[in-house]
C-alpha cells in the first residue's frame, strides 16, 4: 500500500523524527512510502499553487497517512501549523476525508499530549480515520523494546488500513457563534502606577472582534500602553531546530530581523503581558505559533518570570480544552501569573467589556502585590522534567539551559533533602514493628495536621 508521510520537521530529511520513518520503511518494504517535507517548504507550498496541489494529489492517491514532527512547544511546528491552515484555507479538506491517518513524534514527553490531541482533532475536523499515534522520545530507536513497539504501531496501522478498520472519532466540530462585539461607554480608567503594560496581537482588519477588544482593553487604562502586532515585526522565519542558540541563547536569526530585540527589550522589560489572537482551527495562528517557537532561543529556561500574564481571545475557547491547557502550561512553566483569559464567545458585548475592566485591573492589582499562584501539574510536573533533562542528558549541549537553571536553583532534586532521607531511613526501619506500625497508624491523622496547627497558632 502506499503511505504519504508529512514531515513537519524543519529540518527536513535530515532530523530524529524521518529516523523513526526510516525505520518502519526498513521493517515494512512491502509498502511504498512518499515522504514529503512541509515545514522546510512551507514558504514554497505556501506561494505556489502547483506545489500546494502536489502534495494533495500526493494525499488523494495514498491508503493513509501519516503526520509525522517534532513536538515543538506544546504542538507542531509553526510552520507544520500553516501547512494545516492551508488546507482549511484552500477549501482542500475533501482531499483528506476517510483517509486512514495516523501520527508519529519526537520530543523528550513534554507536553507531547496536547500535540498529539491537536493533531488528533485535526484529523476529525478532516473527516479522517485517525488509528493509531505513537509518542517517541529521541533517544527511544537505540532501545529494542521500543523499535519493537514502534514496529507494532506501524503495523496496526497498516492493518486497520487493509481491514478498513471502523474507527471512532473524539472530537467533536468546533461551533462558531457570530456574534459582532460593539464595545459600550468606557468605564474607570485603570492607573497601571508606573508598570509597563505591553500587549502582543496579531490581530488583522478583518478579525473585528480582535481589534475592538485590544482597543478596549487599551482604554481601560488611564495612562499610554503599548500595543505590538506580530505582523508589523520583520520575523524572517520560525525556529530551524538547529540548536545553535543552546551554548548561549545566540540565536543563528541574530541581527538578521526583528524577533529577538523585541523580545529582549519589549517582553522581558514588561510587568504585564497581554497575548491577544484569533482562534484558527484548534490553537491560535500560525504567526503566533512562530512567536512561541522562535522563543526558543531562551532554551527551557523561563524567561518570563513572575510577569502578569493575559489572554484576549477571539473564538470558542471553551469548547477547546487543550487550547486552555496549553496556555496555561505556558504560563506555569514560565514561573509567570496567569491572571485570566477574556474571549468573545458567550456574545454579550455588555459582559466583554466587563471583563476587559477587570482583566485590567487585576493585573495591575497582582503587578503590585507580586502575585503568583501556586504551580498546578502542569507546572510542576513539566519543571520537573526540564530539571532531570536539563541536569541529565541535555546538559550538552544545552550549557545556557544548565548554567541559568543552576543560578535560579531549580536542580531542586529531594535526594538533596539529607535531614528528611535520614528521618525516612529511620522511620522505615521501625516501622517493621507490628507494635510501632499499629501505633503510627493511630497517630498518623493527628501527626499530619500537628505542624500545620503550629504555624496557625504561632
Amino acid at each position: 500500500m502506499k503511505i504519504t508521510v508529512l514531515n513537519g520537521s524543519p529540518k527536513g530529511m535530515i532530523s530524529v523524527t524521518m529516523q523513526y520513518v526510516h525505520y518502519i520503511q526498513k521493517e515494512y518494504p512491502e509498502h511504498e512510502f512518499n515522504i514529503i517535507n512541509i515545514s522546510q517548504r512551507i514558504k514554497k507550498i505556501e506561494s505556489d499553487e502547483s506545489a500546494f496541489q502536489e502534495i494533495l494529489n500526493e494525499v488523494k492517491f495514498s491508503d493513509g497517512v501519516l503526520w509525522a514532527f517534532p513536538v515543538y512547544f506544546f504542538l507542531v511546528p509553526a510552520n507544520y501549523k500553516r501547512f494545516i491552515e492551508l488546507i482549511f484555507e484552500r477549501n482542500a479538506e475533501s482531499v483528506f476525508a476517510d483517509k486512514y491517518t495516523a501520527c508519529l513524534t519526537t520530543s523528550i514527553h513534554f507536553f507531547d499530549h496536547t500535540a498529539h490531541n491537536y493533531i488528533h482533532a485535526i484529523c476529525d475536523d478532516l473527516n479522517m480515520r485517525s488509528v493509531e499515534s505513537f509518542s517517541a522520545d529521541m533517544g527511544d530507536l537505540r532501545k529494542a523494546a521500543e523499535r519493537e513497539r514502534l514496529h507494532l504501531f506501524a503495523g496496526n496501522f497498516f492493518d486497520a488500513i487493509e481491514n478498513r478498520a471502523p474507527t471512532p472519532k473524539s472530537y467533536i466540530p468546533v461551533a462558531r457563534r457570530d456574534f459582532d462585539y460593539l464595545p459600550g461607554e468606557a468605564g474607570d480608567s485603570v492607573n497601571a502606577g508606573g508598570k509597563k503594560v505591553v500587549v502582543v496581537t496579531d490581530s488583522q482588519e478583518y478579525q473585528v472582534n480582535l481589534v475592538r477588544m485590544v482597543e478596549k482593553f487599551q482604554a481601560s487604562f488611564s495612562g499610554e500602553i503599548e500595543v505590538i502586532n506580530l505582523h508589523a515585526l520583520d520575523i524572517k522565519g520560525s525556529c530551524l531546530g538547529c540548536i545553535q542558540c543552546a551554548y548561549d541563547n545566540q540565536c543563528v536569526y541574530q541581527g538578521k530581523d526583528d524577533y529577538i530585540d523585541f523580545y529582549n527589550t519589549k517582553l522581558k522589560t514588561a510587568d504585564i503581558l497581554i497575548f491577544a489572537g484569533t482562534i484558527q482551527d484548534r490553537y491560535l495562528s500560525s504567526r503566533w505559533k512562530m512567536f512561541f517557537d522562535r522563543s526558543f532561543f531562551n532554551g527551557h529556561a523561563p524567561s518570563l518570570i513572575g510577569k502578569q500574564i493575559g489572554f484576549i481571545i477571539s473564538g470558542a475557547l471553551s469548547q477547546i480544552p487543550n487550547l486552555r491547557q496549553v496556555l496555561e502550561a505556558y504560563v506555569e512553566i514560565q514561573h509567570a501569573n496567569l491572571v485570566g483569559i477574556v474571549t468573545d464567545e458567550y456574545g454579550d458585548s455588555a459582559q466583554i467589556d466587563s471583563l476587559l475592566q477587570n482583566l485590567a485591573r487585576t493585573l495591575v492589582q497582582f503587578a503590585d502585590s507580586g502575585y503568583v499562584k501556586t504551580p498546578t501539574f502542569l507546572g510542576v510536573g513539566g519543571r520537573k522534567l526540564f530539571r532531570d533533562e536539563i541536569w541529565g542528558r541535555l546538559r550538552f549541549p544545552f550549557r545556557a539551559d544548565y548554567l541559568t537553571y543552576k543560578k535560579l536553583g531549580l536542580f531542586d532534586f529531594p535526594q538533596k533533602n539529607y535531614k528528611m532521607r535520614i528521618q525516612s531511613a529511620i522511620m522505615s526501619l521501625l516501622l517493621k514493628s507490628p507494635a510501632f506500625r499499629k501505633e503510627v497508624n493511630k497517630k498518623m491523622k493527628d501527626e499530619m495536621i500537628k505542624p500545620l496547627q503550629k504555624i496557625i497558632e504561632s
